[in-house]
């Protein structure tokens, strides 16, 4: 990948926080949600509950497919992310820790969780690991998109 692609995808990763992700359930039929992430560098952090859907989906298929982007007032100015991933839990305490850290540096005015800011006993923290990118890019024509194999 060249260094002009690397720092696009780069930025849209730094720039949002939010994304879609899609999962598969044990029937076969993908589970897409929102969930909060943070990065470092290509790899994606995001948490959920231990016994939520999406932790036994994974627990079940690690593969997703997920969407990064915003909701610009023009379609011709919609840029974003779309990629296909391996995710694993963190089960390592430090690097929880830090995920756990990214995450909520993200979000500075977190003012909206019940109790204390969970830890990673508390939740299940898993980490991305690219495996196809697909940046979109509609300003250099209508569905525009770049792939890169990781």
């Amino acid at each position: 990948m060249d260094d002009i692609l690397k720092h696009k995808i780069q930025t849209l990763l730094d720039q949002h926080r939010t994304m879609q992700i899609a999962t598969l359930r044990p029937d076969g039929w993908p589970q897409v949600t929102t969930v909060g992430y943070a990065n470092n560098g290509f790899e994606i952090y995001f948490l959920c509950g231990k016994d939520s859907q999406k932790a036994s989906n994974l627990a079940h298929d690690n593969r997703v497919s997920l969407a990064i982007d915003d909701d610009p007032a023009q379609v011709m100015e919609i840029t974003g992310l779309s990629m296909a991933a391996r995710a694993e839990p963190v089960d390592d305490p430090a690097e929880g820790e830090n995920a756990l850290r990214m995450l909520f540096q993200r979000y500075p005015d977190q003012t909206s969780m019940p109790g204390p800011l969970p830890t990673p006993a508390d939740v299940r923290i898993f980490r991305l690991t690219p495996t196809v990118i697909s940046l979109l890019d509609y300003s250099k024509g209508f569905g525009h998109t770049e792939l890169v194999t990781c």
